[in-house]
C-alpha cells in the first residue's frame, strides 16, 4: 500500500491494518520457526517490517498533527 493512501485513511482504519500487519509478521515467523513453508520468503519479513513501520509513522503524525492544532 502506498503511503498517499495511508494517509488518506482515518486512524481506526490505520489502527486495524497495523494489527492485520503484526498479525501477519507473527505467522511469518511462526512458519519460518515451524519449518511449514517451503519456499524460502525471506523477503515477506522485510516488506512486512516496512509496512508496520509506514503506518506507524503516519500513525504518529496523525498524533502530532491533532496535538498542534490544539495548541
Amino acid at each position: 500500500m502506498k503511503t498517499s493512501e495511508l494517509r488518506a485513511k482515518i486512524r481506526d482504519e490505520l489502527v486495524t491494518e497495523l494489527a492485520a500487519l503484526q498479525k501477519e509478521q507473527f505467522n511469518l515467523r511462526m512458519q519460518k520457526n515451524t519449518g511449514e513453508t517451503t519456499a524460502p520468503r525471506s523477503h515477506s519479513f522485510k516488506q512486512v517490517r516496512r509496512k508496520i513501520a509506514r503506518v506507524k509513522t503516519i500513525l504518529n503524525e496523525k498524533k502530532r498533527e491533532g496535538h498542534e492544532r490544539k495548541d
